[in-house]
């Protein structure tokens, strides 16, 4: 099976990157790109001769040699600012040809201020260093989950753009990038499916109070939550006014303001997607990020090893657990009282359990808890 056509070269590089990891199961990720183990196996095998230039169709002269001059390392950096303008010093640095004996930050950006360039957008002062930052262990212990600001298309007719992005915590890897038309839950459903059938399932996600995937007062679950939830997967919400529980998203989502969408516009849904998928490729693959000690997100990711299965797992209970099926109204009936546990449980089972307090029930939908019960006062319908 051949490879896709769009960002062929990136999309060789991520997968070799995957499967030259110790752990990686080749077949898995064979299925996950689309393309056969003898496909596979011979791109291995290039890059395991010649890196990244085994990776392409045809073989490129390297930049320079170890012998390299002054000028020839000025016109090295001035090719990578032309390349890269939105990039400092630290990160051009770090994109020299393994031949060149990599200077200071500073000198990179001696050059650039020699030859009258600037970096969009970055102050040409020193960077302060970053405040400490948390972030989990490993990958897919965490991804968080957001839609980057609508846009409008230049054909007006076409409507708006909605970016819908996840982020893995750990790796800051760039899972998902879709040009949506909206943000209705069919449309990001399908987005997160595409994800997930790729990458595996997450331990958790994390998301914004709003919707598709949150709802306010007595609505309860929403069904995308439902959704998610029957996979498996545990579900956090940011604290209302506290963006910085998204931070490494809503920075994700700075960075592609800067780098595409002030820079360009784009006249369809189709053609925000083509430049989201090169952009998104520079960004796992090339582009150094600070956080990661000037390495690119691709360096520290790996495919979940859960799969996305092929059918919603069902809905079971210890026999110990009192079982309910949620009414047309998202109620439940309990000792001639209802009680309400969310729209977007309508026609699921949900499990009574005993609390630790006495005359207390919990109300599970899964692994998840909805409610409390407390059957000590009157329930409210």
């Amino acid at each position: 099976m051949p490879w896709k056509e769009s960002t062929l070269m990136s999309t060789r590089l991520e997968f070799v990157s995957l499967a030259l990891r110790t752990d990686a199961n080749i077949a898995s990720l064979c299925r996950r790109f689309g393309i056969s183990r003898k496909t596979a196996y011979k791109w291995i095998e290039r890059y395991r001769l010649a890196s990244k230039d085994g990776l392409q169709d045809k073989s490129r002269r390297p930049h320079a040699s170890p012998a390299s001059s002054s000028a020839e390392l000025e016109a090295l950096v001035l090719e990578l600012n032309t390349q890269y303008p939105y990039w400092g010093g630290r990160k051009l640095r770090t994109l020299l040809p393994e031949a060149v004996k990599p200077p200071h930050h500073s000198t990179v950006e001696a050059i650039l201020r020699r030859h009258n360039r600037e970096v969009a957008g970055v102050p040409t002062r020193a960077v302060d260093e970053a405040p400490l930052r948390f972030e989990h262990a490993a990958p897919n212990l965490l991804w968080q989950m957001d839609f980057k600001g609508h846009f409008a298309l230049t054909d007006s007719s076409a409507g708006r753009c909605h970016p819908l992005t996840i982020l893995d915590d750990h790796s800051r890897f760039s899972l998902c990038l879709t040009a949506c038309a909206n943000e209705q839950r069919s449309t990001t459903q399908d987005a997160i499916s595409a994800t997930f059938r790729r990458y595996g399932l997450p331990e958790r996600i994390t998301a914004d109070n709003g919707s598709p995937w949150g709802s306010a007062g007595r609505r309860g679950l929403t069904r995308l939550e439902v959704w998610l939830i029957r996979l498996g997967i545990r579900i956090g919400h940011s604290r209302p006014g506290h963006p910085q529980t998204q931070g490494k998203d809503e920075r994700f989502h700075r960075t592609l303001k800067l780098e595409l969408l002030e820079r360009q516009g784009f006249n369809s849904l189709a053609a925000c997607q083509v430049a989201f998928d090169i952009w998104r490729d520079r960004y796992n693959l090339v582009r150094p990020h600070q956080a990661l000690d000037q390495k690119p997100p691709i360096t520290r990711y790996q495919p979940s090893g859960r799969p996305m299965p092929e059918a919603l797992p069902a809905v079971e209970y210890p026999s110990s657990d009192i079982v309910r099926t949620v009414s047309a109204k998202g109620y439940i009936q309990y000792q001639s009282e209802r009680y309400f546990v969310g729209e977007g449980l309508i026609a699921q089972m949900v499990a009574l359990k005993p609390s630790d307090a006495d005359d207390v029930l919990d109300v599970y939908f899964c692994h998840h808890l909805v409610r409390q019960i407390d059957l000590r006062e009157r329930a409210v319908k």
